[in-house]
């Protein structure tokens, strides 16, 4: 009753807002002009509070860039960190070799002893032959460069499970705990399982800082470890839309990096294994696993869970394709696949809620967060670009004529001028967190880089208010409208010798 109740609740809460904002724009328009320019107002402050929240962490992650993670554990843990092993889980579907390839070439050319890294590509038997030959054909390449190189195969069609990523990891870590970890008897607290997604290129200080983090954590072994993604790895392939949500997407990580409290894991991230083996591993049914899981530790260890920032860059794709228009169709998928996050304010419905070792005030602010969250994703943008316009085109009687219908465009208009300095805040930084010494980067590209930012309102409508709202709708009427999980397709790309 509870699971179902909160896969209505996002639904039900955006679409009775937005038709009730239509309905009262024709019935009591007055009300709904203030309520926009409040609204406006709102988010104008929030936007610049969310700011004060980026640039602290943009400073953060130059300043670790510059750190040998290495040389400082070396010095400030002599006898410790040589004990952690790293077993990264790379889950595969039907990626080709160059994406492979690239990954794992950053891997080897990681500033760490690769004699720590436990490697493990996991590909799906339903890829077909081709995918296997080319995992055969990556460890071949890269297997006697690490402790170890595993490859696993997901069988396909398995009771119970969904095919996706959650149900891939977790029948690859299980075989790689029986067959390797088990075999070979090495403590589990001794481990920090990373999970990559298939080109996820880590930063060359990753693991350093990674392993310096975890042993300067407080309760290390009850935390998630979140760097930042970066997804400029075919920065120059992806189609303007995709690079605006790409960049908005890892400025929204940077933000929430400056407020732990609010972390969720996402996306390539890393945690302990012993946590891992605890709570049973990742769930086989659902598509959003990289932030459940963040959810099934808060509830398995009643509140005493935690996502601990680690501010340094992972590279990742943006979306993008060989046609324009597949491009912007796999964009919108992508996203309304992330916006299907809300099936976990269910999960707290049904499990944190009735928990009483937790906290009331972790119950309330996350169920709050969550709620909020999904639901001002899906609509905000609609209000804030659309909406304003409703009252006048809708408002009957009075209205019309009054003082305040005059003035609604010129308030909304110039608190969205205001906007704009953020608009322009975020187009410099976007520069500035571009790769280094990118061949193809040249002058007469970075005008065009900052003029993008211009597309921003049509891109919060398009690609995230839209499919934020299918989503939302189809887990609120559930049934055949059920998302499955969708495999972001990545374009093929040359390898840099």
């Amino acid at each position: 009753m509870m699971a179902r109740l909160g896969e209505i609740l996002p639904g039900l809460m955006v679409w009775l807002t937005l038709l009730g904002l239509i309905f009262l724009s024709w019935q009591w328009p007055s009300g709904v002009a203030i309520f926009i320019i409040f609204f406006d107002l709102y988010w104008l402050l929030k936007s610049f509070y969310l700011l004060l929240h980026l640039y602290p962490s943009f400073i953060k992650l130059k300043a670790n860039l510059k750190i040998n993670w290495l040389e400082k554990l070396t010095k400030e843990l002599p006898n410790k960190w040589q004990k952690i092993y790293h077993l990264v889980i790379l889950p595969m579907y039907k990626e080709n070799y160059e994406i492979v390839h690239t990954s794992l070439k950053s891997l080897a050319q990681a500033n760490y002893p690769k004699d720590k890294f436990i490697i493990v590509l996991a590909t799906e038997e339903t890829a077909g032959p081709t995918a296997q030959e080319a995992a055969e054909k990556i460890k071949k390449e890269f297997g006697q460069i690490f402790f170890s190189f595993l490859i696993t195969v997901h069988p396909a069609n398995k009771e119970g499970e969904m095919p996706g990523k959650g149900s891939n990891e977790t029948w690859a870590i299980k075989k790689i705990k029986r067959d390797f970890i088990d075999v070979k008897k090495i403590p589990y607290e001794n481990i920090l399982t990373s999970v990559f997604d298939i080109d996820t290129r880590v930063g060359k200080n990753y693991f350093g800082i990674l392993t310096y983090t975890f042993f300067t954590t407080r309760n290390a072994q009850h935390s998630s470890f979140q760097p930042i993604p970066l997804f400029t790895n075919n920065l120059r392939q992806a189609p303007i839309f995709s690079r605006l949500v790409a960049f908005t997407s890892t400025f929204w990580q940077m933000m929430q990096h400056s407020r732990p409290e609010r972390l969720i894991t996402f996306s390539s991230h890393s945690m302990p294994f012993k946590a891992l083996t605890e709570i049973g591993f990742w769930p086989t049914n659902i598509v959003s696993e990289d932030s459940r899981i963040f959810f099934q530790c808060l509830n398995y260890y009643n509140g005493d869970w935690r996502v601990t920032p680690v501010t340094y860059p992972v590279y990742m794709d943006a979306v993008a394709s060989n046609r324009f228009w597949q491009s912007l169709a796999n964009l919108y998928k992508q996203q309304r696949r992330w916006a299907w996050g809300a099936e976990n304010f269910s999960f707290l419905l049904k499990n944190l809620i009735p928990n009483k070792q937790v906290k009331l005030s972790q119950k309330i602010s996350w169920s709050f967060m969550l709620l909020a969250g999904f639901c001002s994703w899906a609509v905000s943008s609609l209000i804030i670009f659309l909406f304003g316009w409703l009252p006048i085109i809708l408002g009957r009687g009075d209205f019309q004529t009054s003082i305040l219908s005059y003035h609604l465009p010129r308030i909304t208009g110039w608190l969205l001028n205001i906007s704009i300095v953020g608009i322009i805040s975020s187009a410099f930084l976007s520069l500035l967190i571009l790769p280094p010494k990118l061949p193809w980067l040249k002058k007469y590209h970075y005008p065009f880089y900052f003029l993008q930012w211009l597309l921003m309102p049509l891109t919060f409508i398009i690609f995230g208010s839209l499919p934020a709202l299918e989503a939302l709708t189809r887990l609120m009427l559930n049934g055949k409208l059920k998302l499955g999980f969708w495999t972001t397709p990545k374009l093929k790309e040359k390898i840099q010798k």
